[in-house]
């Protein structure tokens, strides 16, 4: 098979090919990166700034186009799409206002003459990017990354070639020359690190090893935003329909392949009940089809393995003790659909206790009373998000600083703020983007000291 190859989530029928870089290509690449990394760094900050405005405005009038290939080869539905773009166009403004005053030098008094620290980019970043968000996850690294003054290269997902291009058009339209797409197969990857300076990655916690050992060879920076089991703590004072509300909405939008959605419901005894059936009612609701039809609620995953990888998780779980309350059957139709899927009582037994779940299956565990809640809660390998529903604001903060995960949400759902940092800790990675302090994840904190 060809090492980029998209398919209709829709309908399974391949529409896009194309063949990968060799390694000579890859060289020259790199080559003119580090050129064109040279005269951006040379521009002041407001300069790089206006650059990347013009970018925003290339993406805000290009969101539809940029949205149909989405919903072309990840299957998402439109909204979700649109709602990608246009969450992009807001991170690049917010870089462009924020940046130039987090990025000019800093002076500190101390007993020298002048003394402080500068902001200086590291060089070159290469990034080795997912296929759930194709152009937000993408920008999510680039936008700080640039605005520091570094050049980025990028190695899409195989799996959304049009995207990736489309996107690389829309930033040399906007005249930035440091901005490349690495058609390489995984082969090239090590060879790309090596003459890099950092290395950023989102996507799963076994790729992201493989990836920080790499790094770790040739002693590059990374930032790792990997896989996240997010509990959804319901406490016995909160408000059942909100929250359920709130748990169907964050597991199963996006055809449930977020990282940062809710993924393990965790119930006290006195509102367990209650819960798992408003939740079941929520999910229930939802209709699979077209994802362009405003009528869909609910899109096709984005490839036949993540289907049967999913279908397999659910069976084990089955065979395991869990529950099945609503789906879990695997669909005959064209296209790599999968029900909204419900799992009660899923205990350690269960792969899907200790494994992400990467599709529109919700588990549900049940807690022994609030200190059970806490213990299911960390009892993950992940800590990337976690959301806590309670009456009682500073009941639920206490719980919430003693869980184990990069971001905690009172109720409400999991999901990502340009002003706040995001990311994990444990085995969800390491490293933040978005706010100020991803803006620093790629400079060279450099002292200065006159005396």
């Amino acid at each position: 098979m060809t090492a980029f190859t998209s398919c209709n989530p829709a309908t399974g029928e391949v529409c896009f090919t194309r063949p990968a870089w060799n390694d000579a290509t890859l060289a020259h690449s790199l080559t003119r990166l580090r050129h064109s990394q040279l005269a951006w760094a040379g521009l002041t900050i407001d300069q790089r700034a206006s650059h990347l405005l013009r970018l925003a405005d290339q993406l805000a009038m290009q969101r539809e186009t940029l949205a149909d290939l989405i919903t072309l080869e990840v299957g998402k539905r439109t909204g979700e799409c649109l709602a990608e773009i246009d969450k992009s166009v807001q991170l690049i403004r917010y870089y462009a206002e924020l940046a130039p005053a987090l990025l000019s030098p800093q002076n500190i008094p101390t007993q020298a003459s002048r003394s402080g620290v500068a902001f200086e980019p590291l060089g070159l970043v290469i990034a080795v990017m997912p296929w759930n968000y194709p152009i937000w996850q993408v920008l999510r690294f680039a936008i700080p990354a640039l605005m520091a003054g570094n050049a980025c290269l990028v190695k899409p997902a195989p799996s959304v070639p049009q995207c990736s291009q489309l996107l690389l058009d829309v930033v040399h339209q906007a005249g930035l020359a440091v901005l490349e797409m690495a058609w390489i197969e995984t082969d090239l990857v090590e060879e790309a690190i090596r003459h890099c300076d950092a290395v950023a990655f989102t996507g799963s916690t076994h790729t992201g090893r493989v990836i920080a050992s790499l790094a770790g060879r040739h002693l590059k920076k990374t930032v790792l935003e990997l896989g996240g089991s997010n509990p959804f703590i319901v406490l016995a004072d909160a408000d059942i329909r909100t929250a359920a509300r709130d748990a169907a909405n964050s597991r199963f939008r996006d055809a449930g392949q977020s990282c940062n959605a809710a993924k393990r419901m965790i119930v006290v005894p006195e509102i367990a009940d209650a819960f798992v059936e408003a939740f079941c009612a929520e999910a229930g609701k939802l209709k699979a089809g077209d994802p362009r039809s405003p009528d869909t609620t609910l899109s096709p995953l984005t490839r036949a393995d993540l289907r049967e990888a999913l279908h397999a998780q659910v069976l084990d779980a089955c065979h395991h003790g869990a529950q099945l309350r609503l789906g879990g059957q695997m669909p005959h139709t064209p296209g790599f659909f999968y029900p909204a899927t419900v799992l009660d009582h899923v205990n350690p037994s269960c792969r899907i206790y200790h494994e992400e779940v990467f599709g529109p299956v919700a588990g549900i565990l049940r807690a022994r009373d609030e200190a059970d809640a806490l213990r299911l809660a960390n009892d993950t390998p992940f800590g990337l998000g976690a959301s806590i529903y309670s009456a009682d604001d500073e009941r639920a903060w206490q719980l919430a600083r003693r869980i184990e995960a990069g971001s905690v949400f009172i109720n409400r759902h999991t999901s990502s703020d340009l002003r706040l940092p995001f990311g994990g800790v444990k085995a969800s990675g390491y490293g933040r983007e978005l706010s100020e302090f991803g803006l620093y994840e790629f400079v060279n904190v450099k002292t200065y000291w006159q005396k």
